[in-house]
C-alpha cells in the first residue's frame, strides 16, 4: 500500500511540474501567439492551438535546425535555440494538452 501510495505521489507532482514547465517555457511565446495560442504570429504564422504535439514538436526541433518554417524561421530559430528536446517535448506537450 505504502509503494502505491508513494507512487502516486511522485506521478501526480511530475505531472504538476510538467504543467508548470509548460508554462514557464511558453511564457514568452503567448506575446506573438497568444494566451490561447490561438492567433497567427505577426498575422502571418499558422495558428498553434489545435495542433497536435508531435506537429508542435516537429515545428519546433524544424525552427531549431533551420530547416522549416517560411518568413517566420528566422525569428523562430532564434526563439528556441537555447531550447533543448526535453523543452521542446514538454512545450508540445502543454500546448497540445489546452494548457493543463
Amino acid at each position: 500500500m505504502k509503494k502505491i501510495v508513494i507512487a502516486t505521489v511522485l506521478t501526480a507532482g511530475a505531472l504538476s511540474l510538467m504543467a508548470a514547465d509548460g508554462a514557464a517555457l511558453t511564457a514568452k511565446c503567448k506575446g506573438c501567439h497568444g494566451a490561447d495560442f490561438g492567433k497567427k504570429a505577426l498575422g502571418v504564422s499558422k495558428v498553434v492551438k489545435g495542433m497536435k504535439a508531435d506537429e508542435i514538436e516537429t515545428a519546433l526541433k524544424g525552427y531549431k535546425a533551420g530547416t522549416f518554417g517560411g518568413s517566420m524561421k528566422g525569428i523562430m530559430k532564434g526563439q528556441v535555440a537555447g531550447m533543448s528536446d526535453a523543452d521542446i517535448a514538454t512545450i508540445a506537450k502543454y500546448i497540445a494538452g489546452g494548457m493543463k
